[in-house]
């Protein structure tokens, strides 16, 4: 005997689609795995944060001298924090081990939060000064992060489509080429910022014809394309931008907007008030996203595309002209990525250099679950990682740099794994669709 589920008939209100974990708590689907993942978490801390902790406190400094307001500096025993995130990971290990279920959101954000910060006290503890500003960690981490967000919100938009998006680096590296070249031609930084949007969107254009339109392997376009344009941009550079600097590779800056209280509140001031201005498109574009994926009829359309394209034929959509209205506007969103760095973070275009952004975006949209949200803090612990591995190379610890740059990469591939929860990309992503 066979059970049919059938879900209501369609409203104007969108739905946001049943998750996996959701799906699994739903029909009582046994899983260990977070449990197996919470134990290595509890292994790891207390190897490292108990039973190899320096000794003494760190001390968190909150504001700095001559900030508006002044708040005491935080300080924290490393060796008692490092036993008191053991017990609670092992415990929360327990838990999810007694429930055999995906984990709630609460246990796995708590779970988070105890991880980061007890090494955070651990590995600033090795430090010969054992004390660091919590404003500019902070600070810095949004500023390293804020390319590989918009990366990410361009790959998701492409992904919830149905199209695997390997050519994120592309987009980022020709951005920040056209952004460079164009306002420097113009002598307009925002024109420039409109180049390195029209640059990205054509690279998506080729991914949309390629992957779409001719149905070729999308991971194995998304590849040519980011060796095409790291060679193209490269000799371009070379013989072009290079011996011409001053004509084709000076843009400006765009502005720092510091808006006037709000940018004095200790520790998030700076952060959310005290930014470029395509900082401040950052955190709108998080929101928008967010909301027309989850909260509008195109949202609603562009998941059902993402996973189950031939009902959405069914009911009206037209596949692959939605997908290709996506896909150029994730390269849109990733352009804005690219122009940061070449018209906030350095005011010249060089050969390669986002080193890998791309690459390190799309790991943060797996990590974040193609999530908007997800994707942002993804990207936030990517950023924390490399602005920590850069201040603690001044401050002199112990531990080498090279595990900072592979700790994210190593939670990513736990992660994937569903070591902490399910990880589920879009059913129907990578998958060319052929309209009968």
């Amino acid at each position: 005997m066979s059970i049919a589920i059938t879900a209501p008939e369609s409203s104007d209100a969108p739905r946001e689609e049943l998750s996996t974990a959701a799906a699994n708590r739903t029909v009582g689907v046994r899983t260990f795995r977070p449990a197996i993942g919470l134990a290595i978490l509890a292994l790891v801390a207390l190897i490292l944060f108990a039973l190899n902790a320096a000794g003494g406190s760190v001390e968190f400094r909150l504001s700095d001298p001559g900030d508006a307001i002044e708040l005491p500096h935080l300080s924290v025993p490393i060796t008692p924090y490092g036993w008191l995130v053991t017990i609670a990971l092992a415990a929360l290990a327990v838990f999810a081990a007694i429930r055999a279920r995906s984990l709630p959101r609460w246990a796995l954000i708590l779970a988070g939060f105890l991880f980061v910060t007890g090494f955070l006290v651990w590995i600033v503890g090795t430090a010969q000064t054992p004390s660091i500003s919590l404003t500019a960690l902070l600070a810095g981490s949004v500023a390293l992060a804020t390319p590989l967000i918009f990366g990410s919100l361009g790959g998701l938009l492409c992904e919830r489509s149905g199209v695997v998006n390997i050519a994120i680096e592309a987009q980022l590296l020709f951005g920040a080429f056209s952004a460079a070249v164009a306002a420097t031609l113009a002598n307009n930084v925002w024109v420039g910022l409109l180049a390195a949007v029209v640059g990205s969107m054509l690279v998506s254009l080729v991914l949309a014809i390629f992957s779409i339109k001719y149905r070729v392997n999308q991971v194995i376009v998304g590849v040519v394309l980011n060796v095409l344009v790291s060679g193209l941009t490269g000799f371009l550079f070379a013989t072009v931008l290079q011996p011409n600097a001053a004509d084709y590779n000076s843009p400006a800056r765009l502005p720092h907007v510091t808006i006037p209280v709000l940018s004095e509140i200790p520790v998030i001031g700076p952060v959310f008030f005290d930014q470029s201005i395509i900082g401040y498109i950052m955190y709108v574009t998080v929101a928008v996203v967010w909301y027309a994926l989850y909260r509008t009829r195109w949202g609603l359309r562009t998941r059902a595309v993402g996973e189950h394209p031939k009902a959405a034929d069914t009911l009206g959509v037209s596949v692959n002209a939605l997908r290709v209205r996506n896909v150029l506007m994730g390269g849109a969103v990733a352009g804005l990525g690219g122009a940061f760095y070449t018209l906030v973070s350095v005011s010249a275009f060089t050969r390669d250099m986002t080193s890998g952004a791309g690459y390190i975006a799309l790991a943060a949209l797996i990590f974040g679950r193609w999530n908007p949200v997800g994707a942002l803090f993804a990207s936030l612990l990517f950023g924390f990682a490399s602005n920590l591995e850069s201040i603690l190379s001044f401050l002199g610890t112990s531990v080498p740099s090279q595990f900072l740059a592979m700790l994210p990469y190593i939670v990513t591939i736990l992660a994937v794994a569903g070591l902490v929860g399910a990880s589920r990309g879009p059913a129907a992503s990578g998958e060319p669709y052929v309209k009968e």
